[in-house]
């Protein structure tokens, strides 16, 4: 059976693609950085903190890991909701993507700390450095840049995961997509472009990440590797 491929409306509805690709890559961005800090402080906890804490994040990672993200975001928009509680839509799919990603980037932190060396750690403890500085200067610098790969491969999938943020009616480039193909009824085509869109994004990502190993970690330059 023949197609016809038709993008004639891509002139006409491009903005509002864009504007949904935009609103993406501001929840991806934010979530990064927040999913990022509290994953590191769970992990710290997790390898370092008192026995009801390490049992504490435990449970959040396994919670959290084995239940679906859209029924995270379900609870905090539409859950909380129906105990008069409102959290607008961007707000929740924020909050949500944070919990999700934080869990993934604990258990991946918490490999990287693991692996560093007792050594180090016994040779920096008889300079004189206190508990905090040895975690703050000798096995979290490692440690981040061991598992840089694989946080990086993570930021790229929670990426990719905000299109389920449409189901709460955030307003992304899947949302965005949603509204073109009721509009022009050329399924095949709309989605298409918003896959393309999403390659264009994760390609941007993977490039910043790079980027940023580059700068970040001088070991990595001299060695020659990279993502």
């Amino acid at each position: 059976m023949a197609y016809d491929f038709d993008f004639s409306f891509l002139p006409t509805h491009w903005d509002v693609l864009l504007a949904g690709a935009w609103s993406t890559v501001r929840m991806s961005l934010a979530t990064i950085v927040l999913g990022f800090a509290l994953g590191a402080i769970l992990a710290v906890l997790r390898t370092h903190g008192p026995n009801w804490a390490r049992r504490a994040v435990t449970a959040y990672v396994d919670v959290i890991r084995n239940t679906p993200l859209v029924i995270q975001a379900f609870w905090l928009f539409f859950g909380l909701a129906s105990l008069q509680i409102r959290v607008p839509a961007i707000a929740a799919a924020v909050i949500a993507l944070t919990i999700n990603v934080s869990a993934y980037t604990t258990e991946i932190m918490r490999a990287g700390i693991e692996s560093i060396p007792r050594g180090q750690i016994e040779a920096a403890s008889c300079l004189g450095m206190s508990r905090w500085k040895v975690l703050r200067l000798v096995i979290l610098p490692q440690a981040v840049e061991r598992m840089y790969p694989a946080l990086a491969s993570q930021f790229v999938l929670m990426m990719l995961a905000t299109s389920i943020m449409s189901q709460i009616s955030v307003e992304e480039l899947t949302s965005a997509g949603y509204g073109v193909q009721s509009e022009t009824f050329r399924g095949f085509e709309i989605y298409l472009v918003v896959a393309a869109l999403y390659l264009v994004m994760s390609w941007l990502l993977r490039l910043l990440m790079a980027g940023l190993a580059q700068l970040a970690f001088s070991r990595r330059r001299r060695l020659g590797t990279s993502l």
